[in-house]
């Protein structure tokens, strides 16, 4: 897979605003980063919550810092009774919804985030996106 262009995050964008409509039938607000963190491209779908652009972009943003998924990093904190503000970096969000951009060999090209559903249900999305990513 070739570096993370804004065609691409584009075509991801909408591969995540499609499931969003075709498997919780709910608006979200979704975010693609490039390797460093820094936002490529942003969508609010008509209707999504405020609230959820500076969230998905925190969750896309985390994925790439931290280089997993946002749940991976709040499961990390539970067992180590840690908190995101150790990290030292006041971007970072542990809210379950971001998930890293690999290639099959591992090399990070970017991450996703997605708000808007429960956790959970962003959380699905970004997975999905990022195993298609890879695949």
């Amino acid at each position: 897979m070739p570096a993370l262009t804004l065609d691409l995050a584009r075509q991801l964008l909408d591969q995540a605003m499609l499931r969003a409509s075709q498997e919780f039938k709910r608006p979200i607000c979704v975010s693609v980063c490039d390797h460093t963190g820094l936002l490529l491209a942003f969508a609010r779908m008509d209707g999504a919550p405020f609230r959820s652009v500076a969230i998905s972009q925190g969750k896309a943003y985390s994925a790439a810092r931290m280089g997993t998924t946002t749940q991976a990093v709040l499961e990390r904190l539970h067992r180590e009774g840690i908190q995101v503000g150790d990290f030292c970096d006041p971007q970072l969000t542990s809210l379950p919804g971001g998930s890293p951009l690999k290639e099959q060999d591992g090399t990070l090209r970017g991450a996703i985030g997605v708000s808007g559903l429960t956790s959970e249900q962003d959380q699905q999305i970004t997975d999905a996106i990022a195993k298609a990513f890879a695949a």
